[in-house]
């Protein structure tokens, strides 16, 4: 068996890694004319770090990232809302992940390059049409530089791994609409900081209109660490104003995000001062697409950001594109002909990701503390008071386990904060 993979991001990466272990052949084929280390931070949760770490890469994980071993919600005062461990500390077999985005995306491209050949990941060939048969599937590629024929591939089955904008979603949804903005613009941006608190902690924090998100993203060194933060603030009316125009990963001047950045406190942090000494912010609008009601046609399919964009929030994006990886290869090395493999991976997974979409869109688990804001706007002196610790529970709690990362109740770190 043959399989095509269009997009080197971290979904199509990952697929090429588990179906060659599974003794699948598999080519990627990039837009890009190099596949480089672009973005900021991300975390990467356990139920998607098992299944690196099934086919060797905790070891490089750890060379890059930090393990995150907690994760605190604030409200725009500062106050603590909610706390809860992460990763090995909650009684998971394997971390959850802050890491570089991009420093990721290297790993898992270095172990492609590795295992399957130099040769296993084409670039600057952008995707322009198919056509299948009983027989397989031919892809066709322009040069995403020149703008004329590229190349033309023959395989089993074809995957679309090419993004929210991914032109095998087009083929199929042709009269699709834009991605579905929220109304919400993030500003991102990484510096060396000095470490704060433990330095491998995450805080969220402010309320239903802002947030504030900050986190490291590699081992501190000479008292300096890479941190991560975003600003997402809801600037529209999502139903009667479009996203920015070339807003996706535009540079920003920082002096538009410093005034929505001094909104927020985190204890013992200076906010103002990590944005204002960041030498490059990014703007991203906020958008997702609305779940699809199939993603399989035959002999191709659809996965990652391709099949499912969501919200980021949750933490959650590339590890549902690296659980959708699993679930294919599996079920490409076990079923008898490609397009049923491809059914049964779009019956495990359309429905599981569509429902991380929809809670995503209800604000996922930082929803804890857009509930905390509507109830006291001005702080709190108790924040049991506000809320119960069984419903903020019932909100972070309630989303890992839809999501697949459902901590362990018996881990001693659980027991310890039921018991605070």
């Amino acid at each position: 068996m043959k399989v095509i993979i269009t997009g080197a991001g971290i979904g199509g990466l990952t697929l090429a890694l588990m179906l060659h272990r599974r003794g699948i052949k598999a080519e990627i084929y990039e837009q890009s004319p190099e596949v480089r280390e672009i973005g900021v931070g991300i975390n990467t949760l356990p139920h998607a770090i098992r299944e690196l770490a099934e086919i060797g890469l905790l070891p490089a994980l750890d060379a890059t990232g930090i393990r995150t071993r907690e994760l605190v919600y604030y409200n725009r005062q500062g106050q603590e809302v909610w706390r809860e461990a992460r990763g090995t500390e909650a009684g998971h077999p394997v971390p959850q992940f802050s890491i570089h985005r991009g420093r990721l995306q290297k790993l898992i491209h270095d172990a492609v390059i590795e295992r399957l050949g130099p040769g296993a990941v084409k670039t600057g060939l952008a995707l322009s049409g198919f056509q299948q048969d009983e027989g397989g599937v031919t892809a066709h590629f322009t040069d995403a530089v020149k703008g004329d024929a590229g190349r033309t591939v023959t395989g089993d089955v074809l995957i679309c791994a090419d993004g929210i904008h991914s032109a095998g979603r087009r083929h199929f949804y042709p009269g699709e609409a834009a991605p579905c903005w929220n109304g919400v613009l993030m500003w991102r941006g990484a510096t060396e900081w000095t470490p704060w608190g433990d330095g491998k902690t995450m805080a969220i924090g402010g309320g239903m209109g802002a947030k504030f998100v900050l986190y490291p993203i590699a081992e501190a060194a000479n008292g300096r660490q890479l941190m991560n933060w975003v600003v997402n603030v809801k600037m529209a009316d999502a139903a009667v104003s479009p996203p920015p125009k070339e807003s996706w990963s535009r540079p920003a001047l920082r002096s538009l995000v410093l005034p929505y950045a001094r909104r927020f406190s985190i204890p013992d942090f200076d906010v103002s001062a990590l944005v204002e000494a960041t030498p490059q912010a990014f703007e991203y609008p906020m958008c997702d697409r609305d779940p699809l009601p199939r993603w399989t046609f035959g002999r191709v399919t659809l996965l990652g950001d391709a099949a499912h964009p969501m919200y980021p929030v949750g933490s959650n994006g590339a590890s549902q594109a690296i659980l959708d990886a699993r679930a294919l290869s599996d079920a490409l090395a076990e079923s008898e002909h490609p397009a049923q493999a491809l059914w049964r991976y779009e019956r495990e997974r359309l429905d599981k990701t569509a429902e991380v979409v929809r809670l995503n869109r209800k604000g996922g688990p930082e929803r804890v503390i857009d509930e905390v804001e509507k109830r006291a706007p001005g702080g709190f002196d108790d924040i049991d008071a506000v809320m119960s610790r069984a419903e903020r529970q019932a909100i972070v709690g309630g989303y890992a386990g839809k999501a697949g990362f459902g901590r362990d109740p018996s881990s001693p770190a659980e027991r310890r904060a039921a018991n605070a």
